[in-house]
């Protein structure tokens, strides 16, 4: 499993982001309760944009996991940035079997 940091940075398009928000938690939720998304939030200040950090097998499951995201879907990312991770202190535990 590698560890993805994503960084989004929203479009100007508020009453959208709006609209879509209730539907992108939905789905962003869906996959922390699956363990694959460990963390994400809005940044406090400065450009409107967010953080997440996501645990998956490869870049590829990534890219989909992001094009599926409603945000994504309704072109309300103006850019994306994905870098994996290697966290060396703190972190998540990994995700129990199924």
């Amino acid at each position: 499993m590698s560890i993805f940091a994503v960084q989004y940075t929203y479009d100007e398009r508020r009453d959208q982001q709006d609209a879509v928000r209730p539907e992108h938690r939905t789905y962003l939720r869906g996959l922390a309760e699956q363990g694959i998304l460990l963390a994400s939030g809005p940044w406090a200040d400065g450009e409107p944009g967010a953080l997440l950090v996501f645990r998956t097998d490869d870049a590829g499951t990534l890219e989909q996991l992001l094009t599926a995201d409603p945000f994504a879907r309704e072109g309300l990312i103006s850019s994306t940035t994905v870098r994996g991770w290697n966290v060396v202190i703190g972190g998540w535990p990994e995700p129990a079997p199924l």
